[in-house]
């Protein structure tokens, strides 16, 4: 969400645009020239002040807000309770799944048994939870970054853990474009971290092959889900034998 002050900033750009001195601003305000510099230099003001800057500038407060919401910095990871409001309702947690994949609001309700009233209800928590910004005609932005992670201990982690991995794991991996691969070794320390970086790569190029597919028809899309995985860790049955 947009603060008074990321406003004000945005405000400022918009001034020094327009070529438009803190003197001329002032007389369409009806204001002192100082009581305008001491305004915007304290980058806090009502509301009401901020939209009728606005119409001095011949700007929408909307486009503003939206403009000043597009440069916030995007989240990498949730709070816990960010995360616990989403797996509290498992519609909810699939509509936070599809959003992550970037579906339309058409998409999730011609897929999955949701009213359009349903999907647009929660299209308005996941806004107000922070994971998305809902804009007009039930479009949204993600508000979450390319990198982002779900919390390696956090609830929906732990969901996952508790209802899917198995379910995950059950499959034989043996069709089109199906694998899975299981390999130990010791190495060095120091390169641990490097192997990780590869992966997180890797899940990067799926997720942006995802959004390139956008445009394809559905009927030459299918749904994958990519787990990379690598930790410290010996099958527990082999540890008891160790002496």
């Amino acid at each position: 969400m947009s603060t008074t002050a990321d406003l004000v900033t945005a405000l400022k750009k918009e001034l020094k645009s327009a070529q438009m001195t803190y003197a001329q601003l002032a007389q369409a305000l009806g204001m002192a020239e100082s009581s305008v510099k001491r305004m915007l230099a304290k980058g806090d003001m009502p509301l009401s002040r901020v939209d009728a800057i606005c119409r001095v500038l011949k700007i929408d407060f909307a486009d503003l807000a939206r403009q000043v919401a597009d440069h916030q910095p995007l989240l990498k990871e949730l709070t816990q309770a960010q995360e616990a409001a989403v797996v509290a309702d498992k519609k909810l947690l699939l509509m936070a799944i599809c959003v992550l994949s970037q579906w339309t609001l058409e998409q999730i309700t011609a897929s999955y048994r949701l009213t359009e009233a349903e999907g647009i209800q929660y299209l308005a928590q996941l806004d107000r939870i922070g994971i998305i910004e809902l804009r007009p005609l039930n479009r949204y932005r993600l508000k979450l970054a390319k990198t982002f992670r779900w919390r390696a201990h956090g609830p929906v982690m732990h969901y996952f853990r508790e209802h899917a991995l198995l379910d995950y794991f059950a499959g034989s991996f043996d069709g089109p474009g199906e694998g899975v691969l299981l390999v130990h070794g010791a190495i060095s320390r120091s390169l641990a971290s490097s192997f990780m970086e590869r992966m997180q790569r890797v899940a990067q190029d799926f997720a942006q092959q995802h959004l390139a597919d956008q445009k394809l028809p559905d009927r030459e899309r299918e749904g994958y889900t990519l787990l990379l995985a690598a930790r410290r860790w010996e099958f527990a049955a082999f540890a008891r034998m160790r002496r």
